[in-house]
Order: C-alpha cells, then structure tokens, then sequence
C-alpha cells in the first residue's frame, strides 16, 4: 500500500504536518522509548501506530526525542475481532461491532494530539476472513480510517524491528517470537546493524508465520478446561508447523537467547514476578530462565478456569486463551532450547514508529554497513 494510503486517517488535512528531516531532543540511550534524557518534549511532527490484531486493538501516539520517541497516548482493548472465525470464515456482527467502537476511540485521540502521520494495520482475521475488505470498507464509512492488511512478512519485520533494542547486545543473535491471536511469527536474528542515531535495525536471517494464534488454536482444542493431554495435544499441532524452520535455523544456538513479545509472554512475566496487577515497567526488559518458564506454565496448567480468571494478570478476557499461549510457547522451545527468555511489551506499533520516523530522517542515515 502507498504512503499516501497509509497515511489515509480521515482527519482534518490543518493537522497533517508536512515531512520534513529533522532532529529534536537531546540525544537519549539508544533503543529507549520513553522519551529523551531529559523526557521532555522537543516539538516536531506527531506520529502514531495502530495495530487491529485478531484479538486486541492497540494504539500508539508518539513525538520524536534524541534517539528515540516520547509516547504521548496510548490505548488497548481486547476485542476478538478474529472470534469464530476459523469455523465460520467470516468476522461476526458482535466482533465488527467492538472493532468500529474501539477504532472510533482511537480515531479521536489520533484528532485530539494532532498527528500528522499515521500507519493503520490489520493483521490474522482481516487477511483471512472472507469479508475482510467489507470490513475495511465499513471502517472507512462509519470511522473514516483507512487500515491497510498487511501480510506476514511485513508483520514478522515490524516485531523485529520493535523489539531489537532489547537484544542483549553480547548475544551471538536472537531467536524472536510473536504470539499472536490469529497467527504467531517466529524471526531469527543476528546481531543488530550499527545505526548512527535511532534504534538499531534488526538482521534478519530468516522467520516464518504460522497460522495459528491463541484464539484459533483455543477454538480448536478448547481453552476453558484443558487437560494435560489436550496441553499436550496443542503443543504437537504447533511443533509440526514449526519443524521445518527449526531443522534449518536451530542449529549453533550456542550465545544464543530467545526474545518474546505477546500477550502469552507478558502474562507469564506478570504471574513469574506475582505482580498484584500488571505493571510494564517491571515486565518490559526482564528476563526469565527456561526453569522460571516451566515453573509458571506448570502452575497455569494445574490452575482451574476460575484460578486464572482470579489471576490479576490473566482475568477473565484472557483465561481461556493463555494456555494455547503456553503451548505455542512451549513448542517453541522445545524447538530452540535457549536457557533465557527476555520479555518484550513492545511490537508492532514500536515497529511501526519507528519505520515511520526513520523514512522521514528522524535519526539521519538509517545504519552502517553491517560488520
């Protein structure tokens, strides 16, 4: 899709700001994105992110500073938009419904910072249900946003490119997962291409989606009661889609560690550090042994329904998908045996900004020639 789609938001033209190559702020670490040294706000164009995913909408508006961006709103709720859709092939009324509100909302706080750039994407339920571009046609109409479905490739990049400042920056590469609702994209990466200013760009060497998430693969297995075998069953159906792209990238894990973004992810995060109620701060970043993961999916899965209902970082809208997660997760491992996971509440929409910011000469020069 063009820029000037992409671009598309329906918004009054005053706030649109014309591109231009600048820099604001005070230099800030790089791969920070909360702002600059100092965290205040230099001015310049406003840029924000969405992502309609298969189960969350999610919104990011955000201002460059130093090397990095300033987050100025933000917005998620979950929606299933992808609800049923693996039987029926169709996005549902009720599903269409929560979408539309949950877009309005993020149109008005895209009007009320004034952005002047945006990118708006769709991702798993739009690129497979039959009535994908209706929706998109109905967004137009009744929202007056334009969302552009992307494909898995795009999706893959974006998450790398959100999540590679976290890579440890000793490590030999990084094997990179994103658990989605309706698909899950596994990226592996070399270390980071040096950039002169601006979040380092990832290297990637290879990556594949596969066309489950946590909401298809609970709607096939069932997601409230699950058993040991039916875990056991979740973890067979991902670990065969998975086998190809392990026999050919699993090899030399040695310096190796694994980095993770999804809703799966940080829940676990979230119950490993028995976080009273989520908190981001804490869960971005941190690390987990492979013995830390299996002590929190073995307690997920010795947990009733209404256990994880109870949990303050699971609650209601998550129990009955985050034990797919796990088993994803778990296939994946089983897959690339790394002793350590880093935790990233990051992704696409970093990915996005950050595309967007570099495109425009944000940050100079996007990078170095790789060593």
């Amino acid at each position: 899709m063009s820029g000037e789609a992409r671009d598309s938001l329906g918004l009054d033209p005053a706030n649109r700001a014309p591109r231009r190559r600048a820099r604001w702020g005070r230099r800030s670490p790089r791969g920070a994105f909360d702002g600059g040294s100092d965290g205040t706000d230099r001015g310049g164009p406003t840029y924000a992110a969405l992502d309609l995913g298969t189960n969350n909408c999610r919104l990011l508006v955000a201002r460059p500073t130093g090397d990095s961006f300033r987050v100025v709103d933000a917005f998620s709720r979950i929606i299933r938009l992808g609800e049923g859709v693996s039987a029926s092939g169709r996005l549902s009324e009720p599903a269409i419904e929560r979408a539309i509100e949950a877009l309005g909302i993020c149109r008005d706080k895209m009007k009320n910072r004034g952005v002047s750039r945006a990118r708006l994407i769709a991702t798993e339920a739009c690129r497979t249900a039959l009535n994908g571009e209706e929706f998109r046609a109905r967004v137009v109409e009744q929202v007056g946003l334009t969302l552009e479905i992307i494909d898995r490739e795009t999706e893959a990049t974006l998450a790398a490119t959100g999540c590679t400042p976290l890579m440890d920056p000793q490590a030999a590469g990084v094997v990179l997962f994103d658990i989605g609702g309706g698909s899950s994209e596994l990226v592996r990466l070399g270390r980071p291409l040096p950039a002169r200013r601006g979040p380092p760009p990832p290297q990637i060497r290879g990556w594949i989606s596969l066309p489950h998430g946590v909401v298809t693969l609970a709607e096939r297995h069932g997601g409230t009661n699950v058993t040991r075998e039916i875990y056991e069953g979740m973890v067979a159906e991902i670990a065969a889609l998975i086998a190809p792209f392990a026999a050919a990238h699993a090899s030399g894990l040695d310096g190796i560690h694994m980095l993770g973004t999804s809703g799966t992810v940080t829940t676990i995060a979230g119950v490993h550090l028995d976080l009273a109620r989520y908190d981001r701060r804490r869960v971005d970043g941190c690390w987990m042994s492979a013995e830390e993961i299996n002590g929190v999916c073995e307690k997920l899965i010795a947990m009733s329904y209404e256990q994880r209902v109870a949990s303050p970082c699971i609650g209601a809208e998550r129990a009955d998908l985050v034990l797919a997660g796990c088993a994803i997760l778990e296939a994946i491992r089983r897959a690339f045996p790394c002793p350590r996971l880093r935790v990233a509440d990051r992704g696409l929409r970093e990915g996005m900004l950050v595309q967007m910011m570099r495109e425009d000469g944000v940050w100079g020069a996007p990078h170095a020639a790789a060593s």
